[in-house]
């Protein structure tokens, strides 16, 4: 059951934003008005910051392109992805809300089975309001929704759930495939909605998207480094991914919860598979050592905050990674350029509450 679209009072307000990388006018904003305009957005233009980026009326807004992330970020604006929407992430640096919500601006509102229009935000706010269940499976699903409870044999231990961290939101019309998918199926359109959220086990990694996502900020953000990709990198269309591998270690090591399925948008363009072909095929190849990498992976206890997490994480990078491709030494010295601009962006994040990594199993 999605969320309806007729939410009298729109739910945190004042703790949330909206980021949206774009290069492109965003009339899209027109359809999702209703649902956005209470929110502040955050755009970052990516390409030409000559270009004149239209939004359309009554939104409140900040606009950021290449020359003020130069201008505020100064020789730490190295991390910051150049045309690829990667530049996302630098919306996540400057924001000081509580709780993030990106989405791409080829990206419209869907419909559920019944013809009701969803309110993709109001369920990503849902899910990371209500508990998750990383430690144990509940054969129902998300048992925290109307209609649904823990099975019998689920721990009682266990009922309390994990703070929710990540919001992994699906898509109908064009699925998010990889290149050589894409030019298999060229026709193929995701018309199959699933009315279900599920918690992501623990220890069990994902291939994030980010172009229907929510997470906060407060908790993880210093792990929703989009890495280095686009103009100048060897490698593209991993950097949602790269996010979201990091991110899930760290949420592991902490005990947070994250959570897929619904809320689903409207994806409503493919991208050419021969120019993603281009962009990926390293990643394909070296995503056979990435994904044993970060599965491997243990973080010491003695990190407790999420920034000294990610430095843990940028060491082990350039060790074990980079003896696969020089990339991984420049990727490993990016994400330390990250934390630093992050805690120089977030002063009261720097000396982050500790955290005792999770003890569950």
């Amino acid at each position: 059951m999605s969320i309806p679209s007729t939410i009298v009072t729109p739910p945190l307000t004042n703790d949330l934003d909206i980021v949206i990388p774009t290069i492109r006018n965003l009339d899209f904003l027109e359809q999702w008005r209703s649902f956005f305009q209470p929110y502040h957005l955050i755009i970052v233009q990516d390409g030409d910051p000559s270009k004149k980026i239209h939004v359309p009326e009554g939104f409140d807004y900040e606009l950021y392109n290449r020359n003020d992330i130069n201008k505020i970020l100064g020789p730490k604006a190295s991390c910051i992805s150049f045309k690829d929407s990667a530049c996302r992430c630098f919306g996540f640096l400057v924001s000081k809300k509580k709780y993030i919500f990106t989405i791409d601006d080829d990206c419209f509102v869907a419909k559920d089975p019944t013809g009701q229009e969803i309110n993709a935000l109001a369920q990503h706010i849902h899910n990371l309001l209500t508990p998750a269940t990383p430690f144990f499976f509940n054969t129902l699903y998300d048992p925290y929704r109307e209609g649904a409870d823990f099975v019998r044999g689920y721990p009682f231990s266990l009922r309390e759930g994990a703070t929710t961290v990540i919001s992994h939101g699906l898509w109908l019309n064009i699925p998010d495939y990889d290149a050589p998918t894409q030019l298999v199926k060229p026709r193929e359109r995701n018309t199959r909605y699933v009315d279900a959220v599920l918690t992501i086990p623990k220890g069990t990694l994902f291939p994030m998207c980010g172009m229907n996502l929510g997470f906060h900020r407060e908790l993880i953000g210093p792990a929703m480094y989009f890495g280095l990709m686009g103009d100048g990198q060897p490698i593209g269309r991993y950097d949602d991914m790269w996010a979201g591998w990091c991110a899930k270690v760290i949420c592991d090591h902490f005990g947070y919860g994250v959570k897929t399925g619904l809320p689903y948008i409207w994806h409503s363009k493919a991208s050419n598979p021969f120019v993603n072909l281009k962009k990926e095929y390293k990643g394909i190849y070296w995503q056979e050592d990435i994904i044993p990498f970060f599965q491997n992976i243990t973080l010491p206890k003695e990190c407790t905050t999420p920034q000294e997490c990610y430095i843990e994480l940028s060491k082990l990078v350039k060790e074990k990674l980079g003896p696969i491709d020089p990339y991984f030494e420049k990727l490993g010295d990016a994400m330390v350029t990250w934390i630093d601009a992050w805690n120089e962006l977030n002063p009261s994040t720097d000396a982050a509450v500790k955290i005792e990594p999770s003890k569950a199993k």
